[in-house]
């Protein structure tokens, strides 16, 4: 259960972070506004995505973010072409950390 819902936020984040990288092609590289499409549909999904997860929608949020800043993370490394520091490590550690908490604390009997 914990891995489906780490890569539904996966899956989420990707949608977000392409929405986003577009139109920053667009409006600082000088790209084709024809990305704006791909945009629509990319941040269409992502909205989609959030409403797949069974829980509240705050605690999906709180949830997401530790994912978030994995993904972003990696992006940052493999897209953008930049070094992580042991500091990008250890926070992506610790939200992914807090992710795993609110997770298996919602799937409790008591969450």
């Amino acid at each position: 259960m914990v891995v489906k819902a780490f890569l539904l936020f996966l899956l989420t984040a990707i949608a977000e972070i392409v929405g986003c990288y577009l139109p920053y092609l667009w409006l600082k590289e000088g790209k084709s506004a024809w990305l704006l499409l791909p945009t629509v549909i990319s941040l269409a999904a992502f909205v989609w995505l959030l409403t797949l997860h069974p829980t509240a929608s705050g605690r999906v949020y709180a949830a997401y973010g530790g994912v978030y800043v994995i993904t972003a993370l990696f992006w940052l490394r493999w897209i953008d072409g930049a070094r992580l520091s042991q500091w990008d490590w250890l926070g992506g550690a610790l939200t992914l950390s807090g992710m795993a908490v609110i997770v298996v604390g919602s799937m409790s009997k008591a969450g």
